[in-house]
């Protein structure tokens, strides 16, 4: 066998040239591949919702002031608490909600026995009132302003630690992720109804020419 037989570069170079059938397999095998990435993990990939962005200061939250904390005045100082650790109001707005728009906020809790009474309180007649607040990491943060569920549990300096006694009249409500967020919101607000400023900025007064 010569020299020049032994290193033909012939071999080589169909070796590593592929088929239009193998390239075709191999991105149906990455495409696969992507797909399953998805997935896996849809709100890492698609976070931009009705509810912001999670982990940036576009993400928002979704605060309910319920019946007892209307009736015992306390809106104002709820309210102080998310606009003092510099969170920005986008929407709001005071409604007695529906026996179908109660069941479907608490859907999440409908097998257990203080179902039916929670529904029933929250319609009572006693407006709530419905929030959506926007910052970095508002939904986090938001639940430690607002406190343990039970108010025994609850920091001293959270709402519910200093304003409530009872777990059945704890006060407030606040989305504890992001995907409850994102169904909240879109449950209580129509997208028109959230809006888009800069904390801060004052329009100029029109001024007359008159």
């Amino acid at each position: 066998m010569s020299i020049a037989r032994a290193f033909s570069t012939l071999p080589a170079r169909a070796a590593a040239r592929p088929t239009l059938g193998a390239g075709v397999a191999m991105g149906a095998a990455v495409a696969g591949f992507a797909m399953y990435e998805v997935s896996k993990s849809p709100i890492l990939l698609e976070s931009k919702t009705i509810a912001g962005e999670k982990g940036t200061a576009t993400e928002r939250s979704f605060v309910m002031i319920k019946p007892d904390g209307v009736s015992r005045q306390l809106v104002g100082k709820i309210i102080s608490r998310f606009e003092e650790r510099g969170y920005k109001l986008v929407a709001i707005k005071s409604l007695t909600p529906s026996p179908a728009l109660a069941k479907e906020h608490y859907s999440d809790l409908s097998a257990r026995p203080f179902y039916g009474g929670l529904v029933k309180y929250i319609t009572s007649g006693t407006p709530v009132v419905a929030m959506v607040w926007e910052g970095k990491d508002v939904i986090k943060q938001g639940r430690r302003i607002v406190g343990a569920t039970n108010p025994l549990d609850a920091h001293p300096g959270s709402i519910r630690g200093q304003y409530s006694v009872s777990v059945g009249r704890n006060l407030i409500h606040a989305s504890d992720a992001f995907d409850s967020a994102t169904k909240e919101i879109g449950l209580w607000f129509a997208p028109e109804e959230l809006s888009e400023y800069e904390v801060g900025q004052i329009s100029k007064p029109v001024m007359r020419t008159e």
